[in-house]
């Protein structure tokens, strides 16, 4: 499972909700966590490994070695948020890049889990900032879309060095 790297037209396609919870469904979820750990990260969207749910998983860790944070969400809602604050993020389809990105400090989120079984999340501080990266990767939504404008500028060459390598490889 390959993780896309910018600007991979896939990345801005978002996901469709989730209706079948099968062992497909679980295989996925357990692939995605595999590439997440094998990339470095501390989360993963299905749709920026080329696949069109309302799927994400994640663990606060980042160690495949202390897997007690995992968990996999299917079709996640925010329902109840507060606070604001500023946070460094990169991400896995941005190899590099990080910035500081506004992110609500507290968060309650409805999901479904890989029975289908409706779930709420309550989260805060750094897990309320990877379920926010993740959600927003299901609505093609991507972290540059939420820089400041100093932070885009500062940014633009690396950006520009991964749509070159993109282009390259097309």
């Amino acid at each position: 499972m390959e993780v896309l790297v910018y600007p991979d037209p896939v990345l801005r396609r978002g996901g469709k909700t989730v209706t079948v919870f099968d062992p497909e469904l679980r295989a996925t979820a357990a692939r995605m966590m595999e590439a997440m750990y094998a990339e470095g990260g501390v989360g993963l969207a299905a749709p920026q490994v080329g696949i069109e749910w309302k799927l994400l998983v994640l663990n606060p860790s980042g160690s495949a070695d202390e897997r007690s944070g995992e968990r996999v969400l299917c079709n996640p809602k925010i329902t109840r948020k507060k606070g604001r604050e500023f946070g460094e993020e990169g991400c896995l389809s941005f190899p590099g890049i990080h910035a500081e990105v506004e992110r609500w400090v507290d968060i309650t989120v409805t999901y479904h889990d890989l029975d289908g079984k409706e779930q709420t999340l309550q989260a805060s501080d750094w897990l309320a900032r990877i379920v926010q990266h993740e959600l927003d990767h299901l609505e093609g939504v991507l972290f540059t879309d939420r820089l400041t404008a100093a932070d885009k500028l500062r940014v633009k060459s690396q950006l520009a060095e991964l749509e070159d390598r993109f282009r390259a490889r097309a």
